[in-house]
């Protein structure tokens, strides 16, 4: 994979999309099922040409741009009037950081993709939102980025939290969020990087959110 702006900002903008989910089903209990299905589909893309095609098309990681730019910005509210959400942020860094700890334990990152190797035979019989796959999905997380330490809090209402059903979909999307983490790191992506290339990846979402609209109209 290329090192250039534009891969770390697709990258980062599918992070940030994983983890809106995340909150989404944790404060409301519920979720944009596009954003769902663009997540979920990325931990199971094991060969792609671009990381684009990862989460095949730009329109599909949308919302993630859009999270991007308000969570980078210096302002409390982005242009659209988006209050910048610091649980996303918190979510984000944490999920970097496990996928570190996941390149650096050989054994477990092999039980990963493992797991991810069993879940290719489902699809042949199951949609990817289909309860059978999110449940999988989501004991692949459990059993193993939950067990590198540091996990991951989620916090939100208890009554959305509690439910089975979304608590699976949150952990399915925490290992979606490590798979764009990995794809960061691959793309040149880093602490410095995050840190200097704020304002290029905003002004670069900015040109794939004016492609997206150019393409919906």
């Amino acid at each position: 994979m290329q090192n250039t702006t534009e891969n770390r900002t697709i990258a980062l903008a599918a992070l940030f999309q994983c983890v809106e989910g995340v909150s989404q089903l944790a404060n409301t209990g519920k979720i944009d099922n596009k954003l769902l299905t663009t997540c979920l589909r990325s931990t199971l893309v094991k060969e792609a040409n671009t990381i684009e095609d990862i989460y095949g098309t730009l329109s599909n990681l949308e919302t993630g741009f859009r999270t991007l730019k308000s969570e980078l910005s210096t302002k409390q509210l982005s242009p659209e009037g988006t209050v910048k959400n610091f649980q996303l942020t918190h979510y984000a860094i944490n999920l970097l950081h496990l996928e570190k700890k996941l390149g650096a334990n050989e054994v477990m990152f092999n039980k990963l993709l493992e797991g991810i190797d069993d879940m290719q035979r489902q699809l042949e019989h199951f949609e990817i939102t289909h309860t059978t796959i999110i449940s999988r999905l989501a004991d692949i997380y459990s059993e193993t980025i939950s067990k590198l330490g540091s996990r991951i809090m989620v916090k939100g209402n208890q009554d959305y939290l509690g439910n089975t059903d979304n608590a699976a979909k949150i952990r399915a999307l925490l290992l979606a969020g490590v798979r764009a983490a990995l794809l960061w790191q691959q793309a040149g992506g880093g602490r410095w990087k995050l840190l200097f290339e704020r304002g290029k990846m905003q002004r670069q979402a900015d040109i794939f959110l004016a492609e997206i609209k150019a393409t919906s109209t």
